[in-house]
């Protein structure tokens, strides 16, 4: 009986035993996680961009290298000059006046008819950017110098806006006689005449395409 308890007892104690033993298994929502360090940004744009060549072992294998990358430097080179080039003759061609090159607003025949009204006639609107210019220097003369120049600069542009304002209705005028189907006119036209009559006519873009006082 006595060697039967003991039995029973050891038994009970070694299945407590390897009971307590047996490795505890997590749950799924304790595993998760990176189990890893946050990698760096270096790191992590090294991997990105793929594996970086091992050093070159040999002076030959170093200037291979040195060519390999002058050669891709050369046609990064060649590609901007390229580029470069294709700009320049684009914007040729659209000081040309070719209608495929130009901006949106310079497009068409009606806007090509008016900038040949503006350019065959002399504008004393033309001298809007000299005068600001001389009075931007009045400005460092004599107070006296300074009104007389500020009251001949009004004067100056009271006839500038009159002269302006003719030469809207006139570019109206003309445009409906040649293109009576256009829709293009109005204040809008007379505007876009006006600000190229004020600017200097080698500043013009497109250039003029015809002479002062050329028959249009």
């Amino acid at each position: 009986m006595l060697r039967r308890g003991n039995s029973d007892n050891s038994d009970g104690d070694d299945s407590k035993s390897v009971e307590s033993s047996a490795p505890i298994e997590s749950s799924p929502a304790e595993s998760v996680g990176k189990g890893r360090p946050t990698p760096k940004r270096r790191e992590a744009e090294t991997r990105r961009r793929g594996p970086v060549a091992p050093p070159p072992m040999t002076g030959k294998e170093a200037r291979e290298r040195r060519k390999a990358n002058r050669g891709s430097k050369d046609d990064r080179k060649q590609a901007s000059s390229e580029r470069r080039a294709a700009s320049s003759e684009r914007r040729e061609r659209m000081l040309a006046g070719e209608d495929k090159y130009l901006l949106p607003r310079d497009k068409g025949p009606v806007r090509a008819f008016t900038r040949n009204l503006v350019d065959a006639r002399r504008n004393l609107v033309g001298l809007f950017m000299p005068l600001a210019l001389l009075l931007i220097f009045a400005l460092f003369l004599s107070p006296g110098v300074q009104a007389f120049v500020t009251l001949a600069m009004f004067v100056m542009m009271l006839f500038m806006v009159i002269e302006g304002v003719y030469i809207g209705r006139q570019i109206n005028n003309r445009v409906r006689e040649r293109f009576p189907d256009t829709e293009d006119g109005g204040f809008k036209l007379g505007w876009y005449a006006f600000v190229r009559a004020s600017q200097l006519r080698k500043m013009r873009a497109p250039k003029p395409q015809v002479e002062r006082g050329a028959a249009v």
